[in-house]
């Protein structure tokens, strides 16, 4: 059975995929059930699924005044 993250991703989030860190961070436009529109500074808006690519929520601290 798949698993969703443990903290709910909504619109207006930061998120970075730890796989890509090239992708650079990204801010959530919209998140329905496991996908999730996520705009990225390098890799523009991408659709993803999140039970395929497990996105992590970036802390306010991290990103500063992006």
């Amino acid at each position: 059975m798949a698993t969703f993250p443990t903290a709910p991703l909504e619109p207006g989030q930061w998120v970075r995929n730890p796989a890509a860190p090239d992708w650079g961070l990204g801010q959530i436009q919209s998140a329905i059930g496991e996908r999730v529109t996520v705009n990225f500074e390098h890799a523009g808006k991408l659709l993803v699924n999140v039970l395929v690519v497990p996105l992590e929520i970036v802390a306010e601290d991290d990103y500063g005044d992006v």
